[in-house]
């Protein structure tokens, strides 16, 4: 406002320059115009665009118009700058990677390309060429033991969906379909993401073959699809409207086991659930935790609800009477040797409470392991 600029102007020169104070500096004594001196760096991270969430293909066929279905990797979010030789890698938090990584430094000097900035994953394969848990990735990325030993157990492909730069060419402003023409000019088929193109979701047989793609993308294990308008350009650090993304949500009726109480606004209140589904004798298997998805209403009634259901307090947690049943949503299972089954809940969130249900209603342990465990 003090400058008369713009604010998405402003908000892309700080993502492009990395600075809120070197743009503030610049536009204050400049004006608008200094905006136009920012701009994306090879070299120099930019926080990736994000996708919103749709229920399903069909609803973001609707809400996109012409778009393309790309399949939703379950891999780690890399963004790879390539200078001549140089070649640095930074996560979706743009952490620097690169030492990690030496088998995506050298797929990046192999192609056909002098400078660029790619936007993709990187995943592990089996020997069946499914995708490896997505904890066994974490595990890899995040290791700064011997890296060496670690790319021999743990392999990582990348696959590319996105490319920001090309040989001091900025393709930001340009559509998806600009994008990855040029994309599919440098970065050969295989290290590509599959995707479909729906010119017309009006198309009845165009919307039957989005939802094939959609499934087998599922049946390959991967966790869905990303449905990105045709249109659209690259918003750097911004979760457009224009990308959505389609997974399969997993549900599960689990009990309260305990639950812990919470710190900063929700101090006085119980918000960290302990779950827990049945066993064959009877009793619970501590499945994980969750404080995600209760409203400030929900953190009221429960703390009164549990309060009224505990057995034993310590200061931090509040062991309750395994009465009370919730469904939570998930994005899958993956290996703990934390609790008891040997699996935890991923990305796990309350949905609801099921007062309808009592405990001995709940999800057993068998009905989650048959949701498929990681190998």
């Amino acid at each position: 406002a003090a400058a008369g600029a713009d604010p998405a102007g402003v908000r892309r020169a700080v993502m492009l320059g990395g600075s809120l104070g070197a743009v503030a500096r610049e536009l204050l004594a400049r004006g608008p115009e200094a905006l136009a001196g920012f701009r994306l760096e090879v070299g120099r991270p930019v926080q990736p665009m994000l996708a919103h969430t749709a229920k399903d293909v069909e609803e973001a066929l609707d809400r996109l118009g012409p778009c393309a279905v790309e399949e939703k990797l379950d891999g780690i979010r890399v963004q790879v700058h390539r200078d001549g030789e140089v070649v640095r890698v930074w996560t979706r938090k743009l952490e620097e990677i690169t030492e990690r990584l030496p088998e995506l430094a050298r797929v990046a000097r192999e192609l056909p390309v002098t400078r660029a900035v790619l936007d993709g994953e990187v995943i592990a394969l089996d020997e069946a060429g499914r995708p490896r848990p997505f904890q066994e990735i974490a595990g890899r990325v995040g290791s700064r033991l011997d890296v060496a030993e670690a790319a021999v157990t743990v392999p990582l492909s990348p696959v590319f969906f996105d490319l920001l730069t090309v040989d001091d060419r900025d393709l930001l402003a340009l559509p998806v379909t600009e994008r990855h023409a040029e994309l599919a000019r440098v970065v050969p088929e295989p290290l590509r993401v599959r995707r479909l193109v729906v010119a017309d979701p009006a198309d009845e047989g165009a919307r039957a073959a989005a939802r094939d793609f959609a499934e087998a993308v599922l049946r390959r294990g991967h966790e869905g699809v990303v449905v990105k308008s045709l249109d659209a350009p690259y918003s750097a650090g911004r979760r457009g409207a224009s990308w959505l993304k389609v997974k399969p949500v997993h549900t599960l009726d689990l009990v309260v086991l305990a639950a812990e109480w919470g710190h900063g606004r929700r101090t006085g209140k119980l918000s960290n659930l302990h779950l827990g589904a049945r066993r064959p004798d009877g009793s619970f298997a501590m499945l994980g935790k969750t404080f995600k998805g209760l409203t400030d209403a929900v953190l009221a009634w429960q703390t009164e609800r549990l309060r009224e259901l505990a057995v034993g307090d310590d200061g931090f947690v509040v062991t309750v009477r395994p009465e009370l049943v919730v469904e939570i949503a998930y994005d899958g299972l993956q290996r703990s040797t934390r609790y008891p089954a040997g699996v935890t809940l991923r990305f796990a969130r309350v949905l609801r409470y099921r007062e309808d249900k009592t405990a001995e209603e709940a999800d057993t342990v068998e009905t989650v392991l048959a949701g498929g465990v990681p190998d």
